[in-house]
């Protein structure tokens, strides 16, 4: 009998780990979601062999139950599990952002011969909805298991090895190890990002050349301010405990510099930057982590019609995908260009190969 998953929500995430699974093993798909409209598209699609809007119909059978929702919907799908017929002896994982509080949540499973394995599946995309949905969202990304001590190692094993048919590098935390580390390379960057365009924007009420001058670099580097307001509500709230630990250390070091620039104390400002300086370059390069990274790539362009269409037109020709392009009209770090998005590394290094072969001036920034 063909091993049974379901997936709970068949969005970004969920569409592309049922894509995964479906696409690189003989097992059967079944997919859940509120929205009908939802389940049609996943199944013309192929992401799924079956949906349904039924929950009972989608996990009685199942072996492997993911569930695939925003944070605080996790825990109701919990819940109503709880209730459900379901096979002794399944495997339920999530894909939350936060996990010690969900792991222990999940815990109540196990009075219905269930085990929970938390799970975290570090890959994203700019795009969101089972149209993003993408067989290699989750290729060479971390995906990590955070199962509690009563979980049987031979389950972590099982629950692994099926996720490596997403090609992923599957890991194992301790949930609260999990949380400290995404808190601080994830969760409290995103509240920086935030605090930071919140302070322009206070500024810009009186003088709208904040706004202005805030396209350039200002713009780049508090990217991920844009995310979703609701679902980091959640993340923020979920690990909670963590994060105001890390905003205190984090108050800290920023007092201590600042102590130095009010007592003019310039070796240890260098320091400070040179300490960041030095550990950033170890990080590895365009690796999926926590954030997801960026695959932009910048072109000087000559000021005359039709050079960004002449752009466009070689990299289609060539099927090279780009997800976004943009005129950069301000900056005061590199010159005005053209900064194009491309939806991996490999398109990125086709289209920059491309580019200079054309004798584009091309270039990344670290």
């Amino acid at each position: 009998m063909k091993t049974t998953i379901a997936v709970l929500g068949v969005g970004l995430i969920g569409g592309s780990l049922a894509y995964a699974l479906k696409a690189n093993t003989a097992h059967r798909l079944i997919g859940f979601d509120v929205r009908a409209e939802y389940i049609d598209k996943a199944l013309n699609r192929g992401l799924i062999h079956a949906g349904t809007t039924d929950l009972q119909t989608a996990v009685r059978e199942a072996d492997y139950i993911f569930l695939a929702a925003p944070v605080e919907q996790i825990y109701t799908l919990i819940d109503r599990l709880a209730e459900l017929q379901l096979k002794p002896g399944t495997i339920v994982s999530d894909v939350g952002s936060t996990k010690e509080k969900i792991v222990q949540y999940g815990k109540r499973l196990m009075d219905k011969q269930l085990t929970f394995i938390g799970g975290h599946p570090m890959a994203g995309s700019h795009k969101s909805g089972v149209e993003a949905a993408n067989e290699r969202l989750f290729e060479n990304a971390y995906y990590v298991l955070t199962p509690s001590d009563d979980v049987a190692e031979a389950d972590v094993q099982r629950l692994s090895q099926l996720l490596a048919a997403t090609r992923a590098k599957v890991i194992v935390l301790d949930p609260a190890e999990h949380d400290r580390i995404v808190g601080a390379v994830s969760h409290f960057p995103h509240i920086i990002a935030a605090a930071l365009v919140n302070q322009v924007r206070a500024y810009n009420r009186d003088n709208g050349w904040y706004q202005r001058l805030a396209a350039g670099g200002f713009r780049d580097i508090t990217r991920i301010a844009s995310s979703n307001p609701q679902l980091w509500r959640d993340i923020l709230l979920n690990n909670r405990d963590h994060l105001l630990e890390i905003a205190r250390q984090w108050r800290d070091g920023l007092d201590q510099v600042m102590e130095a620039v009010a007592a003019r104390d310039g070796q240890q400002i260098e320091r400070f930057f040179s300490q960041a300086r030095d550990f950033r370059e170890q990080l590895p390069e365009r690796h999926k982590g926590a954030i997801e990274p960026l695959y932009d790539l910048y072109v000087d362009i000559p000021d005359h019609p039709g050079e960004i269409g002449r752009i466009t037109t070689l990299l289609g020709a060539k099927q090279i995908n780009i997800t976004n392009i943009r005129i950069l009209e301000s900056r005061e770090d590199i010159m005005g260009v053209l900064r194009i998005t491309f939806r991996n590394q490999e398109e990125l290094e086709k289209g920059e190969e491309l580019l200079r072969f054309f004798d584009y001036n091309v270039y990344r920034l670290d």
